[in-house]
């Protein structure tokens, strides 16, 4: 079980595996005023850092779950590094489905919500691993300016228009959903740039160690390519949150 060789390949260098920065990652764990010994369930966890970070600075527990390898195993030994890893457990599996065998505090999906078919599936997933009265944390894009044309939406690889919705109208839908919104960080576009332009570097990289690798073909071509599409399209047109939510 892993998720396909090419993320593993651009992200491979990535501590976040999303256009939040450490720092806002930071200010979104005093957001939510964590206390010692909170239980935190992440989905889709990458390489941990959420976890680790918060369970450094705000003593919280918790299990995170991940498809790729390679990423579970830079979680287990981010851990080790910041003297953690009695508090937190990675496993290397699919999220899809997962619930915790324990209810928790804080049951966050940050950027996968793939992994349950969208929004709304995710959110019903991660409630049935949560307590009364615990927050929901979502992580998804939204347009920052609606695409004036189809192809602006592709350029921004979204399938259409249809597959994101400006902030109030995602903001809304949490309501209908029937969750109040208690908390938000929003990326900016140099979160957008610390996420996608470090890609590059670490393709660069790899090339030039992997020259006859069977994907160098492909890495090759989105080195060539990304910079420009990032430019026009991502960085000016996409936005991306984390949305804490409690049920009404």
């Amino acid at each position: 079980m892993d998720i396909p060789r090419i993320f593993n390949i651009t992200e491979s260098a990535h501590r976040i595996h999303n256009p939040i920065t450490p720092d806002k990652l930071a200010a979104l764990g005093a957001a939510l005023r964590l206390e010692a010994g909170a239980r935190v369930l992440d989905l889709g966890s990458g390489s941990g850092e959420m976890l680790c970070t918060w369970a450094r600075d705000h003593r919280v527990s918790g299990i995170g779950v991940d498809m790729s390898r390679l990423f579970s195993e830079q979680a287990k030994r981010r851990a080790e590094e910041l003297g953690v890893a009695h508090q937190i457990e990675f496993i290397h599996g699919d999220a899809a489905g997962y619930v915790a065998d324990e209810k928790v505090d804080v049951a966050a999906c940050v950027g996968a919500t793939w992994i349950a078919g969208g929004v709304a599936g995710t959110i019903e997933l991660l409630a049935r691993s949560l307590r009364t009265g615990g927050i929901i944390l979502i992580g998804e894009p939204c347009w920052r300016r609606l695409p004036p044309t189809e192809d602006v939406a592709r350029g921004c690889l979204a399938n259409s228009i249809a597959d994101f919705l400006v902030l109030p109208e995602l903001l809304a839908l949490f309501g209908r959903l029937g969750y109040d919104v208690v908390e938000m960080v929003l990326a900016d576009q140099d979160g957008w740039d610390r996420y996608e332009a470090a890609k590059w570097l670490t393709m660069r990289r790899w090339l030039d160690a992997n020259p006859g690798d069977e994907l160098a073909k492909e890495v090759r071509a989105q080195l060539s390519s990304e910079p420009g599409r990032y430019a026009a399209y991502t960085r000016e047109y996409l936005g991306w949150g984390v949305f804490a939510l409690m049920p009404r």
